[in-house]
């Protein structure tokens, strides 16, 4: 499709300048008078020479990779050529063309203008050449790979040979991103199965549950979705630097340092006008539950259409999903990540402490220090310019507010092989990623005195089964390995080292007694056992005593209710092991599970007549059955589709105020569907919903199923949509 900028000229009689300054009317418009002897052309009218700009937006945007995004409007990619045609009212000559240069501006406002001529030859400015085509000119325009990423207004002027301007006519706009295929650019990323995942594809999988019984959750990105490259750029042009200093922030928008920094920021609206507001109270009242969005696109088409005010509510995973999409979408490679019993270290002393008393109430801790059951964040791919060698390619961006970060809530962009080789002095807040991946935990038990002892030193509980999704389908890819070396290894021990991290692992003697603790598969609505096992690994008989408490926590670590207690005294026979159950059942815990179905338990072993204790801590994730969704019809753009979703209720009470949510990239936007208005034990529900697809391709629809009592029920199914003309 041709995206042409016309000048429109007033078809009247024209008025010009002869060479002696006074004026004459040509009775037309566009004559040229030639002096042959000369051989040079001289213009009746010269600034009529210029018509019409195609900007040739599909056969560009194909070749820049953003056809997704738009075939109507002109979305580039930095350090690439792209061309337009120039439509002359004559042919035009030589020398003219040689006269031709574009004017662009970036920025607010007019912005800071750019002058493109065919005269410059460097690769780090912009430039053009131009080849005739009877009454068009062809000009093919090169950006820099260093060039700030925004939106460009754009002019064609055509000069004199003395410099004056002749015409000028408005060329239109364009967005210029950054460029991964550009091997200039510092976001160049060489391996085209990765680029079609971390730049292309418009769906993903988070991963959450427990680091033993992981799940994954698909999320619609839907960075090329109508009108999203225009809310990214709103939210760059919302930030606080933006706002104070519109000029320097559009020139520092060369750099995906600092982008990402300030994506980082604005997605969470702790410090400007960013997008998401967090909470993780349970009380999500006046907004959206976390749980219940399924993609980015509704989260920042509310924040766009409400003029900045930020949307209710997200968590980590919602925070991660939205920054993904603005990454991906302004051309940085991003993928999600997510990390399994993650330390919220508050004071930087690479240590979490975990305060109990006697009966295993938990106590306040000043430093509010957490381990989360997992936390997301994202890695975005760059070079780092402005740190030593070594330390390119993926880097750790956390959106989710937890720290500032030179005076406001962002985090990162910090390399992940810093984190690796405990360099965490390095730019930007290494020391608080490393500790999410590496601190120990410490638990302490209070008397009545107020007297602490050490209960137990976790050296290897946090930074467990780092996951993302694979660029292979939907395969989860562990990558620990990027973030720590191996547990126990040489190389482990001396990163500590390096780091400060006081751990005791060096020192540390096995104790005699030990507890593990296991489970069969949980499913939440089902009862199910616990299994305390305590190992007594000396040569003589202990009598001791156990206390296992079951309590239901948010997944980022905060405790809600004690649901269930059991305390019991026994001997362990010498290098022989004893087993304890507990029965967890429905009725102990279900009205108190928060919409992240976890439950710890915490064992507490007592050797009597010794005063020495051991405490472990387990948390389980529980099980919810999937939403089945089956497509109806033949997938076809504009062609209608027809979604049936299917529910069964697992849980032995009866649910209501059940909402279906649905959303697709290239599908449908998002669609909310009420379910009966009650559903009993084991009842099956099923709802239809209809929708035409937009764009053809391999795509995910999308579903989320949340009631008074149950939240986070996910299903998806792929669709394969043809062309209309395939």
């Amino acid at each position: 499709m041709d995206c042409w900028i016309r000048q429109y000229l007033t078809p009247h009689t024209h008025t010009h300048r002869t060479r002696s300054g006074s004026e004459s009317n040509t009775g037309k418009t566009g004559a040229t008078d030639f002096n042959l002897r000369k051989g040079i052309a001289s213009m009746a009218s010269p600034d009529e020479l210029l018509e019409a700009v195609d900007l040739h937006c599909y056969s560009n945007n194909r070749a820049h990779h953003t056809d997704e995004v738009d075939t109507e409007r002109l979305v580039l990619r930095r350090g690439q050529p792209f061309t337009l045609t120039v439509k002359c009212r004559t042919q035009p000559l030589q020398h003219l063309i040689e006269q031709l240069t574009l004017v662009l501006h970036v920025g607010k406002d007019s912005g800071t203008g750019i002058k493109v001529s065919g005269s410059e030859a460097r690769s780090d400015k912009w430039r053009l050449s131009v080849q005739p085509a009877q009454r068009e000119l062809l000009v093919t325009v090169s950006s820099p790979a260093s060039a700030p990423i925004g939106l460009y207004r754009m002019d064609v002027v055509l000069h004199s040979q003395g410099g004056q301007v002749l015409q000028q006519i408005p060329a239109g706009h364009f967005y210029l991103l950054f460029n991964p295929w550009c091997k200039d650019d510092p976001v160049f990323l060489p391996d085209e199965e990765m680029l079609q995942e971390y730049i292309l594809n418009e769906t993903g999988l988070l991963y959450q549950g427990s680091w033993e019984n992981i799940h994954a959750v698909p999320w619609n990105f839907g960075q090329f979705e109508r009108d999203i490259v225009d809310v990214c750029f709103e939210i760059l042009d919302n930030s606080l630097s933006a706002l104070k200093d519109p000029g320097a922030d559009s020139l520092q928008r060369s750099d995906p340092v600092y982008v990402s920094r300030v994506v980082t920021a604005m997605i969470n609206a702790n410090d400007d006008k960013g997008v998401l507001l967090g909470r993780w109270s349970g009380d999500y009242s006046g907004g959206t539950s976390p749980t219940r969005w399924t993609g980015s696109v509704p989260v920042l088409r509310q924040w766009s259409r409400s003029g900045g005010e930020r949307v209710r509510y997200g968590q980590c995973w919602v925070f991660t999903g939205v920054a993904c999409t603005v990454l991906r979408c302004l051309g940085i490679p991003t993928r999600c990540i997510t990390n399994y019993s993650s330390a919220h270290d508050t004071d930087g002393n690479l240590q979490v402490d975990r305060y109990y008393s006697e009966t295993l109430e938990s106590l306040p801790d000043k430093r509010n220090d957490m381990i989360w059951n997992y936390h997301c964040w994202v890695e975005s791919w760059m070079a780092r310019r402005d740190l030593p060698a070594g330390f390119d390619g993926w880097q750790v961006l956390d959106p989710t507010p937890q720290e500032r970060s030179d005076g406001i809530y962002c985090c990162g962009p910090c390399p992940v092989k810093a984190i690796k080789e405990g360099n965490i002095d390095l730019k930007y807040d290494a020391s608080f990623i490393f500790a999410e991946v590496n601190a120990d935990l410490v638990c302490w038990i209070v008397d009545k005195k107020g007297s602490c002892s050490q209960t137990a030193l976790q050296c290897h509980q946090v930074g467990r089964s780092i996951s993302t999704k694979s660029v292979h389908g939907d395969k989860r890819e562990d990558v620990t390995q990027h973030y720590k070396y191996p547990e126990g290894s040489a190389m482990e021990r001396e990163v500590y080292a390096k780091a400060g991290l006081k751990n005791s692992v060096l020192n540390s003697i096995e104790k005699s007694l030990q507890i593990g603790i296991k489970h069969v598969q949980a499913v939440n609505g089902s009862d199910f056992d616990i299994y305390v096992e305590v190992s007594n690994k000396s040569f003589e008989d202990k009598d001791i005593g156990l206390t296992i408490v079951a309590k239901t926590v948010t997944y980022n670590g905060i405790q809600l209710q004690e649901c269930h207690r059991k305390t019991s005294a026994f001997s362990v026979k010498a290098s022989n092991a004893k087993k304890e159950v507990l029965r967890l059942k429905y009725e102990h815990y279900g009205q108190h599970l928060s919409e992240h179905h976890l439950i710890r338990i915490t064992a507490l072993l007592e050797q009597k007549g010794r005063g020495e204790v051991i405490l472990h801590e387990r948390n389980i994730s529980l099980s919810t059955p999937q939403l089945a969704v089956k497509i109806i019809g033949e997938p076809v753009v504009s062609r209608k589709l027809t979604a049936q979703i299917t529910f069964v209720n697992p849980l032995p009470i009866t649910l209501s105020e059940g909402v279906f949510t649905i959303e697709g990239a290239g599908l449908t936007d998002m669609q909310e569907i009420q379910s009966p208005k009650e559903i009993k034990p084991g009842q099956e529900v099923t709802v239809s919903v209809s929708f035409k697809p937009t764009k053809p391709g391999l795509r995910k629809l999308l579903v989320d199923f949340d009631t008074n009592k149950l939240r986070d029920v996910k299903g998806c199914a792929s669709v394969i949509v043809r062309g209309k003309n395939m």
